[in-house]
């Protein structure tokens, strides 16, 4: 009796301790990219190379700029950023506040602040403007 007994009780905590491990992997198990909150495009589908509003001729530059980090999209961001428009401005902006944010966490958080009052809910780069919200508000 007293063997069934402890066997119930270790097989009931082995059980348990096997489903608050599968709980705790599901919080970060990566989430399905074919799940999108309503109304919003999925994250994966929006690609800031892809989007409209800066100039063929200008691709090339922005590439070379992003390979010089933080100083490079700046300058580049300086000189052709009243040729381009949203979304690809404001993506362009994100990017460079996120590499400028170890550096000088003040101007992230301004350069964000500046995108975020320009993006609407129906813009493509919404959800990624929510996703950093969280971090530079």
């Amino acid at each position: 009796m007293t063997k069934f007994l402890l066997t119930v009780i270790i097989v009931v905590g082995l059980s348990m301790g096997a489903w608050q491990v599968y709980k705790y992997w599901g919080k970060y198990k990566e989430p399905d990219a074919t799940q999108t909150t309503p109304g919003q495009p999925s994250q994966s589908m929006v690609n800031g190379d892809s989007l409209p509003g800066m100039p063929p001729v200008l691709d090339n530059i922005y590439q070379a700029s992003k390979q010089r980090g933080v100083m490079g999209l700046k300058d580049f961001l300086t000189v052709y950023g009243k040729g381009i428009s949203d979304p690809r401005l404001a993506s362009i902006e994100l990017d460079y506040v996120v590499l400028i944010a170890h550096s000088d966490p003040n101007e992230a958080r301004r350069m964000f602040n500046i995108v975020k009052s320009r993006v609407t809910p129906d813009s493509p780069v919404y959800p990624r403007v929510q996703q950093l919200a969280k971090t530079y508000e």
